[in-house]
């Protein structure tokens, strides 16, 4: 028997379900379609692109040592799908389940028909905690954690169908993608997520708890790990598994408060995912349906434009997407902040502008994102209304200066005592409006609004009843990791606040 192996979000040979499983039935055809359709989406870019591109080279590799070096083809999947299976012989296609955006369920919708049209053995098999059809949430933490204890799979010895054409990778220009530079971009590949890991687990974790808060010290102290998860390039599980290794090594100094964090998170990911699993509709459709409408949809464009440039006047915010924007990357209370700005202070649809923020993030996930991105902007009805003040997010995470100096050269003349409020200096009749923009609104006064608004939706009559039937489908009441996600009263506000996406 000929199988064949898509290959989607799940970009190595290791811990590999099914890889396996096919190498066990026959000769394997591994194949990766890269669809042009999707890389035209607005939360699709050419950095994260390049990070694949990258990947799918050391993805070859590997597999060509195992036996049988990778397949890729550009085109729509049904199509590509449909030549190869009928040019060589083969009534079986192996994949990972992937919870993407609504295109890649449509689109795996489409698979799914055609399979059954003519006779293809579909099967997806799970990669992560994530639970397809589940009833409900209740035991839902178990079985995720099952499946992470479970042991890791080898790397199979392949045997390939032979004489097929391997085909280019092709370059982000050749999929005319628009130019997007990101010089600080992390680099793709599973031997750059093995090296990460490593390094995280040995060394640089062991102040993760007390420094992932800020944009200094995270960017060392966090594991950076979230693109390879994202695209696939490492396993959850096998990072579940490393991670629980070194907690059994009992290492002194910080390490139990900082591995306990990480391992926390891991969890949160696969929490967050099965939301979006249960709940495709969620990247375009409010939670709590109480607040669609409630911002306008492509409502004030200039400041949409000025947010997504960090041009809004206000500096660490400015700061934190104008390194976004060179790194691919932010620490999670960032990209939190960068969100509830947006749509409190801003009043900015959620819908406007959590696709700017996944286009930018190299690791967008949109299993993470968008349960996420509702949450940040107070349209999941169950999660207490966090309004980010950006001020004073930098006076206390950026409290010398450095990384808003950094991202922000033309604020260099400002004094310490006036960096995060340069309106407030005498000296800034020369600077605001010219080299450095006046803020887009009044902070305090857009807060107020933002509050008021919220505060009284949540005062109406049917927000009880709406609220009940979002923790109904959504909330896991038999696990106390995941209790501060639907009750607003017994929150954890470090674990509230997090993005779990970023590690």
């Amino acid at each position: 028997m000929n199988v064949l192996v898509w290959f989607k979000r799940d970009l190595r040979i290791h811990d590999h379900a099914a890889l396996v499983e096919a190498a066990s039935l026959g000769a394997v055809l591994p194949v990766y379609i890269v669809e042009p359709e999707y890389w035209a989406l607005p939360d699709a870019s050419a950095r994260q692109w390049e990070f694949i591109a990258e990947s799918l080279r050391d993805l070859r590799d590997d597999l060509a040592g195992i036996g049988a070096p990778l397949v890729v083809r550009v085109g729509e999947a049904v199509p590509v799908l449909d030549r190869l299976t009928r040019a060589n012989r083969i009534t079986t296609v192996i994949s990972h389940e992937e919870t993407g955006n609504l295109w890649t369920f449509a689109r795996d919708r489409r698979v799914a028909d055609w399979a059954r049209g003519c006779g293809i053995d579909w099967r997806e098999r799970p990669q992560t905690g994530v639970v397809r059809r589940l009833a409900g949430r209740n035991g839902w933490a178990g079985q995720r954690d099952a499946f992470m204890a479970a042991p890791l799979v080898p790397a199979p010895v392949l045997r390939a169908v032979p004489g097929v054409e391997p085909g280019v990778i092709p370059s982000a220009r050749a999929l005319r993608l628009a130019e997007d530079r990101c010089p600080n971009r992390q680099a793709g590949g599973r031997a750059q997520g093995v090296a990460l890991l490593d390094s995280f687990l040995a060394q640089r974790g062991e102040r993760y708890r007390s420094s992932l808060s800020s944009p200094v010290t995270g960017e060392r102290a966090c594991s950076r790990l979230s693109p390879h998860l994202a695209w696939g390039t490492l396993s959850g599980r096998e990072v579940a598994q490393a991670t629980a290794a070194r907690v059994s090594e009992r290492p002194g100094g910080h390490w139990a408060g900082s591995l306990a964090s990480f391992e926390s998170r891991l969890a949160w990911r696969d929490h967050f995912a099965q939301k979006l699993e249960d709940e495709p509709q969620i990247e375009v459709r409010a939670l709590h349906r109480a607040t669609e409408g409630l911002r306008p949809r492509g409502g004030d464009a200039g400041r949409l434009v000025a947010w997504e440039r960090g041009e809004t006047g206000v500096p660490f915010l400015d700061a934190c997407l104008r390194s976004l924007i060179a790194t691919g990357w932010l620490n999670f209370r960032a990209r939190a902040m960068v969100m509830a700005v947006a749509s409190y202070q801003f009043w900015l649809d959620w819908r406007d502008t959590g696709p700017v923020l996944a286009r930018r993030f190299t690791d967008y996930d949109p299993g993470i994102h968008w349960p996420q991105v509702q949450m940040q902007s107070g349209v999941t009805g169950i999660n207490t209304i966090r309004i980010y003040n950006p001020v004073k997010q930098g006076l206390d995470h950026d409290p010398t200066g450095a990384f808003t100096r950094r991202w922000l050269p033309e604020l260099a003349s400002v004094p310490d005592a006036f960096l995060q409020e340069p309106w407030k200096w005498p000296g800034a009749q020369g600077l605001l409006g010219r080299r450095y923009p006046e803020p887009l609104v009044d902070l305090a006064s857009a807060q107020r609004a933002a509050r008021d608004a919220l505060w009284g939706l949540r005062r109406q009559p049917s927000h009880a009843a709406k609220v009940a039937e979002v923790i109904e489908k959504h909330a896991s009441r038999a696990d106390p990791r995941f209790v501060n996600d639907r009750s607003p009263r017994r929150r954890r506000p470090a674990e509230t606040a997090q993005l779990a996406f970023d590690l």
